[in-house]
């Protein structure tokens, strides 16, 4: 085995935030004194249209996707497919939310505490087309390309039809779309990159699954595989595309078309609270948790739910042990200047979404004012996390998708230096049933049987990682 190499990046040894992370300890920092929202985006770059610029080419592409996915989007929906409170027209990627409540009585067991208020589910597994959260960021940029392509050689990019006629088609094949991929996002870009005609090519990280490989094949999609991690495959893809006339290059570390993207679930689940009778306010406040890879998803999420809710949302970015990349990279202030082996983790992770060592440099600089805490999650208690949900609700996900589920009883925990709980004050939500807790599931639906039950079954098995896990945490409250 090698050893890792030195690194020439200056780390507060000293931070026990930091010692924890290197430790590869369950990790929870809670950040209570945050500016509050509107301060927050008065010093924000970002165009505050930004979001409902992404809503409306969405709208304007509904009918394409109904057109293009007929299995995806039938004609009737049958119940269990609708997303309910969004306005439904055929075409709309949008995924349900659902109540957890058995999930929520095993886990109060199996964790020992019993949590205030009531756990949800934001069942991304089932986003039409490509089945992750990666869908909506995806989906937007490859659709503004295809918008811009469009116009430029005098089409009516504002016309759904343009996108299936021949013409349009014609044009695509002699552009290509290009993007660095740990699996989730590249079957995103892939797939509607090929369905739209456009050349596409996905450099796909190590640890990225076979499967996803074929499925892409078998969408006509460029796969090139690379031996490293997803920073690697990230690189590669920028030098394929640098320079390429007619190429696109989706960039997953520092692309605000994705943000806006995934800032569009926001809009969709106040609709979904709304028409359930559900309130999100000052009495009734959202707890939100995100898996984290390089941190476009969450971050684009973030920032919608901070614009719709404000300071009655509290968004928490949750990570594997070995690649808390978000975590550390605003914990040091150092960003995107900042991976994983610097403090002697792998990198490596079942959850190969989130296998990602590096965070996007975007994200933190610009989002971190808006995250409420981090989570740190070792790899049997994600793993485990689907032997929950197959259990208790009927839910078959990847690993990645399960990052957050524990987590909404890392606040319950004893502080990591005391008997005695954190106060009230310390934490930046309330503990008691006005609380809704929200997990936000990644991938799922797109995974085959074979491996599925793989999933199913080591989760199963591991569920008493869970009960060790409610012991191991340690929660830090404050700067």
């Amino acid at each position: 085995m090698t050893s890792q190499p030195k690194s020439t990046v200056e780390i507060d040894h000293d931070d026990p935030i930091i010692r924890s992370l290197a430790d590869r300890a369950p990790t929870t920092w809670l950040r209570p004194n945050l500016p509050d929202t509107e301060a927050a985006f008065r010093t924000m770059a970002v165009d505050p249209a930004l979001m409902d610029r992404a809503a409306q080419r969405f709208d304007r592409f509904a009918p394409w996707f109904a057109a293009a996915f007929p299995q995806e989007f039938p004609k009737e929906f049958p119940e269990t497919a609708q997303a309910p409170g969004v306005q439904q027209s055929r075409g709309i990627v949008e995924s349900p939310l659902v109540p957890a409540d058995a999930a929520q009585i095993e886990l109060n067991d199996r964790l020992g505490a019993e949590l205030p208020g009531r756990l949800w589910l934001k069942r991304d597994d089932q986003l039409p087309v490509s089945g992750s959260i990666k869908a909506r960021g995806g989906f937007h940029e490859v659709l503004e390309y295809a918008e811009a392509v469009a116009a430029e050689h005098g089409l009516d990019h504002n016309d759904p039809a343009t996108y299936s006629s021949d013409e349009f088609r014609a044009l695509a094949r002699t552009y290509r779309i290009v993007v660095g991929s740990t699996g989730n996002l590249g079957l995103s870009i892939g797939i509607l990159s090929a369905t739209l005609g456009f050349a596409a090519s996905v450099h796909m990280s190590a640890d990225a699954r076979e499967w996803k490989k074929a499925k892409l094949r078998d969408h006509g999609v460029d796969v090139v595989e690379h031996e490293g991690d997803f920073v690697e495959a990230v690189t590669a893809g920028r030098a394929a595309a640098e320079g390429a006339e007619r190429t696109h290059f989706v960039d997953d570390e520092d692309s605000t078309s994705l943000f806006a993207g995934y800032s569009v679930a926001a809009l969709r689940l106040k609709e979904q609270f709304a028409a359930g009778g559900e309130e999100v306010d000052a009495d009734h406040q959202l707890v939100v948790y995100l898996p984290c890879g390089i941190g476009g998803g969450p971050g684009g999420v973030t920032y919608g739910l901070k614009w719709i809710f404000g300071d009655n949302v509290h968004c928490v970015f949750v990570e594997p042990s070995e690649a808390p990349a978000m975590f550390l990279g605003v914990r040091t202030g150092l960003h995107s200047g900042i991976a994983v082996q610097d403090i002697g983790l792998s990198g490596a992770t079942a959850a190969d979404g989130l296998a990602v060592a590096r965070p996007s440099r975007f994200i933190g600089p610009v989002i971190s004012p808006l995250i409420s805490g981090f989570a740190s999650v070792p790899d049997d208690v994600i793993k485990a996390g689907v032997g929950v949900l197959h259990q208790t609700e009927g839910i078959d996900v990847e690993p990645s998708a399960t990052a957050g589920l524990t987590i909404p009883w890392r606040a319950l925990e004893p502080a990591n230096d005391s008997s005695e709980k954190p106060s009230v004050e310390a934490i930046p939500w309330p503990l008691d049933a006005s609380t809704k807790h929200l997990v936000w599931l990644t991938g799922g639906a797109m995974v085959p049987t074979d491996e599925r039950d793989r999933y199913v079954t080591e989760g199963l098995n591991l569920r008493s990682a869970l009960g060790a896990e409610s012991e191991a945490p340690r929660l830090f409250c404050g700067p």
